[in-house]
C-alpha cells in the first residue's frame, strides 16, 4: 500500500515563512524577558510548572531525609537573605540640593522607588520612637516620614515647626527642601542646637523607665545624624580638614554606633587630604575578619598598596624580570579586592559610566560600585600609576576563583542575588553589571536556530519551488518509509476482512 503526497510549492512557502514567524517571535520575546529578569521564560515555566507536574517533587523520601532537607533549605534561605541584605549608603547625597537638581537637569529620576521606601523606613526607625504622640510636633512628623509625596512631608515639617522647634522637622527641610549644601548647612545647625538639648535632657531621664529609654535611644540616632550630616556638609564644602574633625569626634562620642559606618566618610575624607597614613590606621583598626567588609575597605587597601609601586610598574618589566615584593602585595591586594567586589574596575577604568548613586547598596553588588567609584575614582586618578596597574591585573583575580561559584578564594561564594536587588535600587535607564556573566539560555539558541533556519527554507522555496518541492517530496517519502513498511507488513498479517473492518473504524 503506498501513499504519495501531492502538495504545491506555495504550501511549503507558506508553512516554513509561518513557522519562521512564530520562532523569530518567540526569539524575540525570550531574548527581552531573559535581559529584563535574567532568566529564560520557557525554562522558568518549565521548573516552576512542568517539573512537578511530571514529578520532579519527590515525597517519598524518610522523615529523617525531609527534615535535614528542610533544615538545609532554612539555612541556605537565612544565608542568602544575609547575603541580600541591603545597606544605607554612608555618603549619601542630599534629596533637594543634589537628587533633586539631577533631576531638573535631566529630566530623568535617579532614585527608585524601592530605594526611597527604604529610607523612609530607615527615618521611621530612627527619628521616632512610642511615645511621639505626647508632643504634639513629634507626631506630626511621625507621620511625615510615612508620607510619601515629597511635597506632603515638607508641608507637614513647616507644620511642626510651627507648634514648636522640632529636631527631626529640621532635619528632613535639610535633606528635601534646601535647594545648595549651604541652605542644608544652615538647618541642621538649627537641628543641631534642639538635637543636643533633647539628648542632655534625655539622658538624664533614660533609666526611670521604659518609654524614657527609647526616648534616649531616639534622641541619640537624632543627634549622630545631624553631626555626620554636618560632616558631610563641611566636605562638600571644601571644609576637609574641619569635616575629619567632625568625623573623629563623632566616633569617639558615639564608638557603639557603627551602624552609620561614619569611617567611610573619614576614608573618604583622609584620602581628599592624601594623608595616606591616617587612611593606613583607620584601615588597621577596621579591616578585621570579625568586622563586615565592603568596597571602601578592599579597594582602599589596593589603592594604598599600589601607591608605593605604581609609579615605576610597567608590565613589560615585570614579565621579564618577575614581580617584587611589594608589587606581588599590591596585585594581590587588588585580586581580594576585585573577588569581594567584581563590578568596581569597569567604573574605576572608565569602560561603564557612572551614575548617581542610590540612598542604599547592596555589598559585593553593582549598586555599591557605583556608591564607591563616584567618591573615590579621583583618589585613583591622583596617585600615578595606580589605574593602570589596576588595569593590567585586576582580570587575573577570575583565574583564581573556582568556577563554577561553589566556593570563594579569600572570601565566602558571590552571591547570586544581587543582580535582582541592584535591578530594584537602580533606576531603569541604567544597565546593570551582572556577575558572572550568565550564558544565554538554551531556548534562546534554540528559536534563533530554528527561526534562522525556517527563514532560510522559506527563501529557498521561494526562489526555487520546483528544486525544494522535490527535495519536500523525498524528505517526506524517507520520513514516512518505516511507516509505509509497517503498514505493509500489517497488511500481510491480518486477514483482509479484518483489515477492512479497521481501516473502516
Amino acid at each position: 500500500m503506498n501513499y504519495t503526497f501531492i502538495i504545491q510549492p506555495y504550501f511549503y512557502v507558506a508553512l516554513t515563512g509561518t513557522s519562521s514567524l512564530i520562532s523569530g517571535l518567540i526569539l524575540i520575546f525570550e531574548w527581552w524577558y531573559f535581559r529584563k529578569y535574567g532568566t529564560s521564560f520557557i525554562e522558568q515555566v518549565s521548573v516552576s510548572h512542568l517539573r512537578p507536574l511530571l514529578g520532579g517533587v519527590d515525597n517519598s523520601s524518610p522523615n529523617s531525609s525531609s527534615s535535614s532537607s528542610s533544615n538545609g533549605d532554612a539555612d541556605s534561605s537565612r544565608q542568602s537573605v544575609s547575603e541580600c541584605k541591603v545597606w544605607r549608603n554612608p555618603l549619601n547625597l542630599f534629596r533637594g540640593a543634589e537628587y533633586n537638581r539631577y533631576t531638573w537637569v535631566t529630566g530623568r529620576e535617579p532614585l527608585t522607588y524601592y530605594d526611597m521606601n527604604l529610607s523612609a523606613q530607615d527615618h521611621q526607625t530612627f527619628f521616632t520612637c512610642d511615645s511621639d504622640h505626647l508632643r504634639p510636633a513629634d507626631a506630626i512628623m511621625q507621620k511625615a516620614w510615612r508620607e510619601r509625596n515629597p511635597q506632603a512631608r515638607i508641608t507637614a515639617a513647616h507644620e511642626a515647626l510651627d507648634l514648636e522647634d522640632c529636631a527631626t522637622a529640621h532635619i528632613l527641610l535639610a535633606e528635601e527642601e534646601a535647594t545648595t549644601i549651604v541652605e542644608a548647612e544652615k538647618l541642621f545647625k538649627q537641628a543641631l542646637k534642639i538635637g543636643e538639648s533633647c539628648y542632655r535632657r534625655s539622658q538624664q531621664l533614660q533609666h526611670h523607665g521604659a518609654q524614657y529609654e527609647a526616648q534616649h535611644r531616639r534622641d541619640t540616632n537624632v543627634l549622630v545624624y545631624i553631626k555626620r550630616r554636618l560632616a558631610m556638609c563641611s566636605r562638600k564644602l571644601g571644609r576637609t580638614r574641619e569635616a575629619v574633625k567632625m568625623m573623629r569626634d563623632l566616633m569617639k562620642e558615639f564608638p557603639l554606633l557603627s551602624m552609620f559606618n561614619i569611617h567611610e566618610n573619614l576614608l573618604e575624607s583622609l584620602l581628599e587630604l592624601q594623608n595616606y597614613a591616617d587612611v593606613q590606621a583607620v584601615l588597621a583598626k577596621y579591616d578585621d575578619i570579625s568586622l563586615p567588609k565592603s568596597a571602601t575597605i578592599c579597594y582602599t587597601a589596593a589603592l594604598l598598596k599600589a601607591r608605593a609601586v605604581s609609579d615605576k610598574f610597567s608590565p613589560e618589566a615585570a614579565s621579564r624580570r618577575g614581580l617584587s615584593t611589594a608589587e606581588m602585595n599590591a596585585v594581590e591586594a587588588i585580586h581580594r579586592a576585585v573577588e569581594f567586589n567584581p563590578h568596581v574596575p569597569k567604573y574605576l577604568l572608565e569602560m561603564k559610566s557612572l551614575i548617581l548613586p542610590p540612598e542604599h547598596i547592596l555589598k559585593r553588588g553593582d549598586s555599591e560600585a557605583i556608591a564607591y567609584t563616584f567618591f573615590h575614582l579621583q583618589h585613583w586618578k591622583r596617585v600615578e600609576g595606580a589605574l593602570n596597574l589596576l588595569h593590567c591585573t585586576w582580570e587575573g583575580t577570575f583565574r583564581m576563583i573556582p568556577y563554577p561559584l561553589e566556593k570563594g578564594h579569600l572570601f565566602y561564594p558571590y552571591p547570586v542575588c544581587t543582580e535582582t536587588a541592584d535591578r530594584e535600587l537602580l533606576p531603569m535607564f541604567h544597565e546593570v553589571s551582572v556577575y558572572p556573566k550568565k550564558e544565554l539560555p538554551f531556548f534562546i539558541l534554540f528559536t534563533a536556530g530554528l527561526c534562522s533556519f525556517t527563514a532560510m527554507l522559506a527563501l529557498l522555496t521561494h526562489q526555487f519551488p520546483e528544486l525544494m518541492g522535490v527535495f519536500a517530496k523525498a524528505f517526506l517519502s524517507t520520513l514516512f518509509a518505516p511507516l509505509n513498511f509497517i503498514m505493509e507488513k500489517v497488511e500481510s498479517i491480518l486477514p483482509s476482512s479484518l483489515w477492512h473492518q479497521l481501516t473502516r473504524i
